[in-house]
């Protein structure tokens, strides 16, 4: 077992990464905004089902395949792009009204919570990211690394849930009152479409 003061570390660190700007928590926000805080949390739920993927992917040497392999890294980033812009045209096509239905339980959350794992699984900077940065607090001294790895997603997907959880309630909030008028919603539903775009062109001009 690592020691509690390494578990202290890591853990703060996880913390101010997942403070720090970046596709999945703007993805939370949007979503939040636009269609509630349940829809946020569902879509925080999917990223971190995505991060049980990657911290799995990197306790078994399998994200060593996306470091070492540049055909592999860009096919993968180009199908996570191309989701986001398929989000983005989603988006920009959505009525006002589309909004509101949401407000009133129509809205599909296991769409929703699949479009998180997606969007986290499809960017190969997260697995790339957890090769690099779960190795530094690991000691072979301590136990199985495989374990240890797991261990430390473990604590990074905590993190993640207390901070993206906390970003949906806030922007779920907002965007309710946002939501008043027909108009803003068409402004939240444009926002959004711009900010997918943004994440789609960020993500394909990425390098390893």
């Amino acid at each position: 077992m690592l020691p509690i003061e390494t578990q202290m570390t890591f853990l703060m660190a996880s913390i101010l990464l997942a403070l720090a700007p970046g596709p999945d928590n703007i993805f939370v926000l949007t979503q939040s905004a636009l269609h509630g805080r349940l829809a946020g949390i569902v879509v925080m739920l999917g990223l971190c089902t995505g991060l049980i993927v990657h911290s799995s992917a990197v306790a078994f040497g399998v994200a060593v395949i996306f470091q070492t392999s540049v055909l592999a890294f860009t096919i993968l980033k180009f199908v996570g792009a191309a989701y986001l812009v398929y989000l983005a045209w989603g988006a920009f096509r959505a009525p006002a009204t589309a909004i509101r239905n949401s407000q009133n339980g129509h809205i599909k959350y296991g769409k929703l919570y699949r479009r998180g794992i997606i969007m986290n699984i499809t960017n190969p900077k997260v697995s790339i990211f957890f090769l690099a940065f779960l190795p530094q607090f690991a000691d072979p001294q301590r136990g199985a690394i495989t374990i240890q790895m797991l261990f430390l997603g473990g604590l990074f997907i905590i993190a993640t849930i207390v901070i993206f959880g906390a970003i949906a309630l806030l922007a779920g909030t907002l965007g309710r009152w946002l939501k008043q008028s027909s108009r803003i919603q068409l402004i939240l539903n444009r926002v959004a479409g711009t900010v997918f775009l943004g994440l789609a062109l960020k993500l394909a001009t990425t390098e390893r």
